[in-house]
């Protein structure tokens, strides 16, 4: 399966941490939000755990809570001794109504208000990353004000590209966010911070992008941050104690997309820092990072309720569901690509479901026999001599097998057609080209995978859908799992509360 959490029981069910998914929608109803507490806590701990060993302290792991937000989310990150990157006045109240220690909470944003420095400051807010300087000067005032010394980390961008989603590369030198290194700006904000006797510059933050995989843009940043810090040092006389590499690791949407090492990232990163610090000769900084998505994107899914299948002869084909871009806009936003299975027909389809295979059938619905992974696949069998036609695959979201029955039980080819959701928009799509069991009809329950991170904080009320709850998942005491609601779905009543 694509995450360990997910899995296929007797009776062809997807579930998820445990539980039957299609049990999950009729208790609670769809659209729906699962998040898997534990995968939670097991990704905290393994960021925590790798920077205890590389670099010997795990203190400075800040969980960026625009991945997803609620409080639920802020007393697992409380619990687990997560600080939290936070991005508005809201995300600071709703980590304060948890009991959150704002102390340990860094402020991010290229644009705070006059209202959201004054509200951080109230509530406690320990670090504000500063991205330019209107921010610099207006907190001053505000720290001013109240007789304090604020800290501060400057934002800057060290011109790095990360390679992926155009719109969530945020590090090259033409970002919105950070000043740049490469044009002189950075010093411009640092001079102008320094002078200020109510701001106590404690570091620099960047952030190269989202969803990286391949290349080592977080050695390639820290290289260039450690050496503006040995630059700074000479010109301004200042010492970088704090340096955030900010988030970005990647989550896994498709089959094919790469695990991302964790332990072994931060070990590259902890080599590179040390190495760079003493062959600049300045002292090692605390190094923080702030993942969000690899926290929570995997311990995600939205379940779904198909409403129609339109088959378009010689065209296209769709299957539509009960939510849409207002509870996904990651496709409708930048194409971000989905696996999706049909979880109370989870062993039924005759295919083994991988990007290759499907973008193979994709072109060519006419094949009558391709070859992947070992798997022999025809127009109305799946199989293949001897031993194979004994163990066929079985769809399971992502190529594995996971079912031994007979080949002969199959029959139908599988129906390729776009995901859509029940929004006015024809851009509404969250899965093109997705393969489906031949006879998937209305009342089946659809899972799109890999949706615990910018799902439930992006989504809007668009159309007037009352977003969908939020319901964890996790083992209890006695070692089965539960469920429990996190966040309560919306009811139509809570679309004209605020209206006059």
């Amino acid at each position: 399966m694509l995450h360990d959490n997910l899995s296929i029981s007797e009776n062809g069910h997807l579930r998820f941490a445990g539980l039957d998914t299609v049990d999950l929608a009729g208790k609670y109803g769809t659209p729906l939000y699962l998040m898997d507490e534990d995968k939670i806590r097991e990704n905290c701990r393994i960021y925590k755990n790798a920077f205890k060993k590389h670099f010997g302290y795990c203190d400075t792991i800040i969980y960026a809570s625009k991945a997803n937000s609620f409080k639920q989310l802020y007393r697992i990150m409380r619990e687990e001794g997560m600080g939290i990157d936070v991005v508005s006045s809201g995300e600071i109240f709703t980590a304060k109504e948890a009991g959150f220690d704002l102390s340990r909470a860094f402020f991010h944003s290229n644009n705070k208000t006059g209202a959201d420095i004054s509200y951080a400051m109230d509530s406690g807010v320990g670090f504000f990353v500063a991205d330019n300087a209107e921010e610099i000067i207006a907190i001053q005032a505000e720290a001013e004000k109240r007789r304090v010394v604020q800290d501060v980390l400057i934002r800057l961008t060290p011109g790095i590209d990360p390679h992926t989603y155009e719109k969530i590369s945020t590090g090259k030198i033409d970002s919105k966010f950070g000043s740049s290194i490469d044009t002189g700006d950075a010093d411009s904000v640092l001079s102008l911070a320094l002078s200020q006797p109510n701001v106590r510059v404690r570091g620099f933050h960047c952030h190269v992008g989202s969803q990286v995989f391949g290349e080592d843009v977080h050695g390639e940043a820290a290289l260039k941050m450690l050496g503006y810090a040995a630059k700074v040092r000479k010109q301004f006389d200042f010492s970088m104690e704090i340096l955030n590499l900010g988030g970005g690791f990647g989550a896994r949407y498709l089959e094919n997309d790469p695990e991302v090492d964790i332990d072994g990232r931060i070990e590259s990163i902890a080599k590179t820092v040390k190495t760079a610090a003493e062959a600049l000769e300045i002292e090692i900084p605390k190094i923080y990072m702030e993942p969000g998505r690899s926290i929570v994107a995997n311990a995600g899914i939205t379940l779904y309720t198909v409403g129609s299948v339109k088959r378009i002869t010689g065209y296209k084909n769709y299957v539509s569901v009960d939510g849409g871009m207002a509870d996904a806009p990651r496709h409708a936003l930048y194409g971000a690509k989905y696996t999706s299975i049909v979880a109370n027909k989870a062993l039924v389809p005759p295919w083994c479901e991988t990007s290759d295979n499907r973008d193979e059938f994709a072109k060519n619905q006419t094949d009558t026999k391709r070859v992947q992974d070992g798997c022999e696949i025809s127009a109305n069998r799946l199989g293949a001599e001897g031993s194979e036609s004994q163990n066929p695959c079985r769809y399971a979201g992502s190529g594995e097998i996971v079912s031994d029955r007979p080949a002969d039980d199959v029959k139908a080819e599988p129906l390729l057609a776009d995901l859509v959701g029940r929004c006015c928009e024809s851009g509404d799509i969250l899965q093109r080209d997705a393969l489906f069991p031949s006879d998937i009809r209305r009342g089946d329950i659809v899972a799109l995978l890999t949706t615990g991170a910018y799902h439930y904080s992006m989504s809007s009320n668009y159309n007037r859908l009352p977003r969908p709850a939020t319901v964890m998942v996790r083992r209890g005491v006695d070692g089965r799992s539960e469920s429990y609601v996190a966040v309560r779905g919306e009811t139509l009543d809570d679309l004209c509360r605020n209206d006059v």
